[in-house]
C-alpha cells in the first residue's frame, strides 16, 4: 500500500474477563476498590496440593457467548476470549462489513492453550479407547483457535495470528497487531490474550517448580508483589482483548478513544528457562527499546503497570531494571501491579493489563498494589500501595515477562483531541 507510515494507532474498545468479574466494568471496579479475586480452587479437588488457591472466573457462563452445540469445539481459553472479544467489540462499536472485512484482523495469544481439554481427553482415551476421542479435540485446544474462533464470530478476514510466548503472549499479540496497522496491513485489529488452565496438571506443574504461593488460609492476601512476605504467584484465568484502530478511521466514525499506542518492543534474557536474569538485564533492554520506539525520554513516563507477579526473584529483577532505565526518575514514577488483585493470568495477563492501562489513562486513576504491607529490601519505589490514586498523567508503560526469557513492553499515551 502507498501512504504515510507509520500510522497512528488508538485503542477504541476494551473487553475484560477476570477473577474480579465478567466484563470490563466488573474488573475495573474491583481493581479500583482494591479487591482480590483470589480464593480456594473449586474447579477440582486440590486438597493434596501445596497450593490450593487461584484466581478463578467463578461467574462465567460460556452459554452466554457460545451455542451449546459448539461448546465441545472450544476449550475454556477460547470461550473466555470470545466473551472478552464480544465486550470489546460492543464497547468499540467497530463495524465489520463485507467491504471492510479484509482490513480487520485478529491476533490473540495464549501461553498454554487448551490444557483442560487435553487432560479430559486423555482420561477418556485411557478409560474408553481411541474411538471415543472427539474429532473436535485438536481444533478445540490449539493456541491459534482463540483468534480463529473470534475471526469467525465477527467476520474479520485480515491478518490472523497467535503468539505463544508464555506470560508475554497477550502483550506480544497487541504489539504485533499495532504493527499491522502502523504499516498498512490492516485498519483495525482485535487483539489480546486469553488463558484458562486452572487444572490439576497445570497447578501440579507450577507447584513442582515451587512457583506458586502456599498462603492457602489467606487466599485474598496471597498475591503480594514486592512485599517481603511474598512466596510465589497465584495462578489465574481470564482474557483481555482490545480493539485497535488507525487514528483517522476512529476519529471519522467518532469512536471512543481510550489511549494511543506509541511504542512497542520485545527482547530476550538469554539466561534461563524459567528464572529472570537477576539484574533485570532483559527487562531493562525492553524498556529502553520501547522508549526508543516511541521517541520518548525516560522522564516523560508517569506510570508503569508492572509485571509484578509476587515472586521473590521476578519482583526484584523488575525493580532493578526500572531503576537502571529511569535513574532518579524511578522514584518519581508510580508503579503498581494489578496482579495483586487478579492473580497471574499467564498468557492473558498482557492483554488484561494493557486494557487496564488504557482505562487508567482515560479515567485518570491509578489502580493500586494491594497486600503491600512491608516492602522488601530494595523494593522502594512508589508502588501505589493499598488504594487507587486519582492523578493527572499522560504516559503509561506496561511490562510482561515470560518463561524462556521472553520480554515485552508497550507505551500508551493519553488521547487528546
Amino acid at each position: 500500500m502507498k501512504g504515510d507510515f507509520p500510522r497512528r494507532v488508538v485503542i477504541t474498545g476494551v473487553g475484560l474477563v477476570s477473577p474480579l468479574g465478567v466484563g470490563t466494568s466488573a474488573t475495573w471496579q474491583g481493581l479500583i476498590e482494591g479487591r482480590s479475586g483470589v480464593g480456594p480452587i473449586t474447579r477440582f479437588d486440590a486438597s493434596e496440593y501445596p497450593s490450593r488457591i487461584a484466581g478463578e472466573v467463578s461467574d462465567f457462563d460460556p452459554l452466554k457467548y457460545i451455542d451449546k452445540k459448539d461448546l465441545k469445539k472450544s476449550d475454556r481459553f477460547i470461550q473466555l476470549a470470545l466473551a472478552a472479544a464480544e465486550g470489546a467489540m460492543d464497547d468499540s462499536g467497530l463495524p465489520i462489513e463485507e467491504a471492510t472485512a479484509d482490513r480487520v484482523g485478529v491476533i490473540i495469544g495464549s501461553g498454554i492453550g487448551g490444557l483442560p481439554l487435553i487432560e479430559r481427553t486423555h482420561r477418556r482415551l485411557v478409560e474408553m479407547g481411541p474411538g471415543r476421542v472427539s474429532p473436535f479435540f485438536i481444533p478445540g485446544l490449539i493456541v491459534n483457535m482463540a483468534a480463529g474462533q473470534v475471526s469467525i464470530r465477527f467476520g474479520a478476514r485480515g491478518p490472523n495470528s497467535a503468539p505463544c510466548t508464555a506470560c508475554t503472549s497477550g502483550l506480544h499479540a497487541i504489539g504485533d497487531a499495532y504493527r499491522e496497522i502502523q504499516y498498512g496491513h490492516a485498519d483495525a485489529m482485535i487483539a489480546g490474550g486469553t488463558e484458562g488452565v486452572v487444572t490439576p496438571l497445570s497447578v501440579a506443574g507450577f507447584c513442582a517448580m515451587r512457583a506458586l504461593s502456599t498462603r492457602n488460609e489467606e487466599p485474598q492476601r496471597a498475591s503480594r508483589p514486592w512485599d517481603r512476605e511474598r512466596d510465589g504467584f497465584v495462578i489465574g484465568e481470564g482474557s483481555g482483548i482490545v480493539i485497535l484502530e488507525e487514528l483517522s478511521q476512529a476519529l471519522a466514525r467518532q469512536a471512543p478513544i481510550y489511549a494511543e499506542i506509541v511504542g512497542y518492543a520485545m527482547s530476550g534474557d538469554a539466561f534461563h528457562i524459567s528464572a529472570p536474569q537477576p539484574e533485570g538485564v532483559g527487562a531493562a533492554n525492553v524498556m529502553r527499546a520501547v522508549l526508543a520506539d516511541a521517541e520518548l525520554e525516560p522522564s516523560e513516563v508517569d506510570y508503569i503497570n508492572a509485571h509484578g507477579t509476587s515472586t521473590q526473584l521476578g519482583d526484584l529483577a523488575e525493580v532493578k531494571a526500572i531503576k537502571e532505565v529511569f535513574g532518579e526518575h524511578a522514584y518519581e514514577l508510580a508503579v503498581s501491579s494489578t496482579k495483586s488483585c487478579t492473580g497471574h493470568l499467564l498468557g492473558a495477563s498482557g492483554g488484561l493489563e494493557t486494557g487496564v492501562l488504557a482505562l487508567a489513562l482515560d479515567r485518570q486513576i491509578l489502580p493500586p498494589t494491594i497486600n503491600l504491607e512491608h516492602p522488601s529490601e530494595d523494593c522502594d519505589l512508589d508502588f501505589v500501595p493499598g488504594t487507587a490514586r486519582p492523578t493527572e498523567f499522560d504516559i503509561g508503560l506496561t511490562n510482561s515477562f515470560g518463561f524462556g526469557g521472553s520480554n515485552g513492553a508497550l507505551l500508551l499515551k493519553r488521547h487528546s483531541v
